[in-house]
């Protein structure tokens, strides 16, 4: 158990030093400033990005392991980490795929497309 402990810390560790990164580049990048700095930045701020996701996949591989004869307690560290994880994959996901090339979407496209044409007409 001290050795999940250590690898949780890691992890928050790894999370903390992305926000770190993330809000240092918000800054540059709304004062404009040091370009060759905020393009480390940004390389190091998505290395630690896919880091975080590598780990805990890793973890989730580890807690949820079908074959352990005694279950894991989740404790609230894992909790928040999981909670967290979540939101990440929500945030980065690549939405654009889902929406645009989505059939229910272009029909709803349509749909309002038709409505917008149907009132400017009656104007």
């Amino acid at each position: 158990m001290e050795y999940l402990n250590a690898y949780i810390y890691f992890i928050i560790l790894v999370k903390v030093a992305f926000i770190l990164l993330a809000i240092t580049h918000i800054y540059l990048k709304t004062k404009g400033k040091n370009e060759s700095l905020d393009k480390t930045i940004t390389y190091w701020k998505e290395r630690l990005e896919f880091i975080f996701i590598f780990l805990m996949a890793i973890l989730l591989i580890y807690l949820f392991n079908p074959r352990r004869s005694k279950p894991i307690v989740i404790n609230s560290e894992m909790k928040i980490l999981l909670y967290l994880f979540g939101f990440i994959l929500l945030i980065t996901a690549d939405w654009s795929i889902f929406i645009t090339e989505a059939k229910w979407f272009k029909d709803i496209q349509q749909v309002v497309g038709e409505r917008r044409r149907v009132t400017t007409i009656l104007k």
